[in-house]
């Protein structure tokens, strides 16, 4: 399948509550992966299947929220595809360091999606 979904995220109002719930929920293996000064990143490795990560929710006052990332060949022409049939950009392209590039788009009925090229 073209474009298949390859990560999913949960943004969270409480890391530590979310870690503790879904860790006792499912087998989940939780690995706190640091990602700058005072950022950390919990992949989600669940075995086989598509695996994701958690982080402490980016816009504040906003609800936890899960994420699903679709892969393409070049964010930033998806970004801009994604625009020119009614999306709006949620987060532009972005480098995440040795892994790859995201942007976060918001469809024409509100639904948001992750866009990832890994590295």
């Amino acid at each position: 399948m073209a474009n298949p979904f390859v990560h999913v995220e949960l943004n969270t109002t409480d890391v530590s509550k979310a870690k503790a719930f879904y860790g006792k929920l499912f087998d989940w293996k939780l690995e706190d992966v640091p990602m700058g000064p005072g950022f950390t990143y919990t992949m989600i490795n669940v075995g086989a299947g598509t695996g994701g990560g958690l982080l402490k929710h980016p816009m504040p006052g906003e609800p936890s929220t899960w994420l699903a990332y679709v892969l393409v060949d070049d964010v930033a022409a998806a970004t801009r595809k994604a625009q020119s049939l009614g999306a709006t950009v949620a987060k532009d392209v972005t480098e995440v360091p040795n892994a790859g590039w995201f942007s976060v788009i918001v469809d024409p009925t509100g639904a948001a999606l992750g866009l990832w090229k890994a590295k």
